[in-house]
């Protein structure tokens, strides 16, 4: 763990406090492995940072390091998909999309081909600066065609989706955060569907469509206002493509205005897709956006960047207020 304020090493997490999940998506890809012979790990020399060990400590005659190469993973992964595999490649979100972007598209997504992609420093997870932050790729990957595109919330979404991603047809984009990650849904009663949003809260006075990690500041920001009066409807939206937009404009029209909430640019992520889904409706609601702006963000802490950018609680509290 790092120091409040300090600028995390590579390996290192954010303290978590409360419950958590080491490593998920590893463990989950394990758990996938054990009844999916087809199914192969492969990341680019960046295993241990992108938490497929458990998986690779499992099988490791189906685990595979290309090197630090991503265009070369995705081709690999490509071909592998081609002969019945199929592939779960591990690295940062940056380098998936803006390295590997082309192979993506025309190697996996024209194909159709079952290649799943769970990217790392989702937005501002990391305080490296815009080089590791991956804070467009929501917007890169919805652009391109037949590729689904996941954004979970938490430790429980993560295990889920990874299970869920093998029986999506296709190229499949997951974000996912590393390391001690938190559970805030519960694993009993939540369960992800493919395409769906889901409410996870009811209240009257203004909505919040939210997805990632900042469904979880939501649900926070909301039991705060909650103590002041204010009565919080919360909309969880993990599936970017495909949009539920039926259940946004669904949503929409049970509350008088609008905050969307993402760890991602305001423009082309899920603000986009809201006021898209709304227009489309001629539904018309004042709206808020929550997110990063147009701009690099610098390095820095995390909680020092997501305070600065309104990704805090404290940042969505006050937005929520309006």
């Amino acid at each position: 763990m790092a120091k409040a304020g300090t600028t995390l090493g590579m390996g290192v997490s954010e303290a978590v406090a409360g419950n958590f999940i080491m490593a998920p998506f590893g463990k989950a890809l394990a758990e996938v492995a054990r009844n999916r012979p087809e199914v192969l790990g492969l990341t680019a020399d960046l295993g241990k940072y992108t938490d497929i060990i458990p998986f690779a400590e499992a099988f490791p005659d189906r685990y595979l390091n290309v090197g630090m190469a991503e265009q070369n993973l995705i081709a690999v992964a490509a071909g592998l998909a081609k002969t019945g595999k199929m592939p779960y490649c591990t690295t940062f979100g940056v380098f998936a999309t803006r390295r590997a972007y082309d192979f993506i598209c025309i190697a996996c997504a024209h194909s159709n081909l079952d290649v799943k992609i769970f990217a790392a420093l989702p937005g501002i997870t990391t305080g490296y600066g815009s080089t590791h932050q991956a804070f467009e790729d929501t917007a890169l990957m919805r652009a391109i065609p037949d590729v689904t595109v996941i954004d979970p919330c938490d430790a429980t979404e993560i295990m889920q989706v990874t299970h869920a991603a093998a029986t999506i047809k296709g190229t499949v984009y997951v974000r996912i955060q590393r390391g001690n990650v938190p559970v805030v849904l519960d694993p009993k009663t939540y369960r992800f569907v493919p395409g769906k949003a889901q409410r996870l809260r009811i209240g009257k006075d203004v909505g919040v469509i939210s997805t990632g990690l900042m469904t979880a500041r939501a649900l926070e920001a909301a039991e705060r206002l909650a103590k002041d009066g204010l009565n919080v409807s919360i909309l969880h939206v993990p599936s970017l493509k495909p949009f539920d937009a039926d259940a946004v404009r669904a949503f929409a029209a049970s509350v008088p205005r609008i905050v969307t909430a993402e760890n991602h640019v305001v423009s082309g992520g899920l603000a986009s897709l809201v006021v898209e889904a709304l227009y489309d409706g001629g539904l018309h609601r004042p709206l808020t956006r929550i997110g990063l702006p147009d701009r690099f963000p610098e390095c820095g802490s995390v909680p020092y960047l997501q305070e600065k950018y309104g990704l805090s609680v404290d940042g969505v509290v006050k937005a929520i207020r309006g």
